[in-house]
């Protein structure tokens, strides 16, 4: 089995390939739980929608130590590149955090990105000298031109985001990763432990997920069963896995046979 190089991003190295988020938790406090379960590293914040800086209200750092964790910016709820990039310098004013993770919704339904604004969006943050972890759809072209403009990791979506659908089309991740060279990190749609274990088998280089563990019936049992899931399905893609075939083939074999 190939050796297993850990996952870098933005020059920093984590021993997870898990990432959490920090909505639609029943409380900070159920939160920090579940991060504690999951092994992960690094933790979403939406700016626009988790207390970060205001003392007179319940704050995520009484409960996640961002000394501890690493804090990934989110843009969610910017509808522009403009809004986009106020949002995460203020994130870096507040908190001193260079990586971030751009997200800009195009369809309220769907929740599908905008590509063409994340695009526009992607160029001033790393102009601004950001490191941008960027959602994107699961377009290998655009998927290689935000690596080829810098982005720090690259996350297409595997389903519409909250879906809990699963990988909806694995060969195109296949494709993002085979020729990347930035790491890549699906990111929405995962449901269960088994949708964490497939993306790790195709290749990627982590999951971001938020639902499925804040929505499961047990956060905290969930949120373990993604830490394995990650783990195990990251040791079966270095392992590799047998071919697939469109016939039986025997476990044993016919030579030696008794009576033969």
């Amino acid at each position: 089995m190939p050796k297993d190089d850990p996952l870098r991003i933005a020059g920093k190295t984590y021993a997870s390939r898990l990432i959490i988020g920090t909505g639609k938790y029943k409380s900070h406090a159920e939160n920090a739980k579940a991060l504690e379960a999951s092994g992960a590293e690094i933790i979403t914040v939406a700016l626009r929608r988790v207390n970060i800086s205001d003392p007179a209200s319940p704050m995520l750092a009484d409960h996640i130590d961002p000394k501890r964790f690493t804090y990934l910016p989110n843009s969610a709820g910017c509808a522009t590149a403009e809004e986009a990039l106020r949002t995460l310098r203020l994130a870096r004013e507040a908190g001193g955090w260079n990586l971030v993770k751009l997200e800009m919704i195009g369809d309220s339904e769907t929740l599908y990105p905008d590509m063409p604004e994340t695009l526009k969006a992607a160029a001033m943050l790393i102009e601004d000298k950001f490191d941008v972890m960027v959602y994107c759809s699961d377009d290998p072209v655009l998927a290689r031109r935000l690596e080829e403009m810098g982005c720090a990791a690259i996350m297409p979506l595997a389903a519409p985001i909250g879906s809990g659908l699963g990988i909806r089309n694995p060969l195109a991740i296949r494709h993002i990763v085979r020729n990347a060279r930035a790491p890549v990190i699906v990111d929405a749609g995962v449901g269960t432990a088994s949708d964490a274990a497939i993306a790790m088998e195709l290749g990627c280089d982590g999951v971001l997920l938020n639902t499925a563990i804040a929505a499961a019936r047990d956060p905290i049992a969930m949120a373990k069963a993604m830490s394995h899931a990650v783990k195990a399905g990251r040791i079966a893609y270095l392992a590799g896995r047998m071919a697939r075939k469109s016939a039986a083939d025997p476990s044993s074999p016919d030579d030696g046979l008794i009576g033969g």
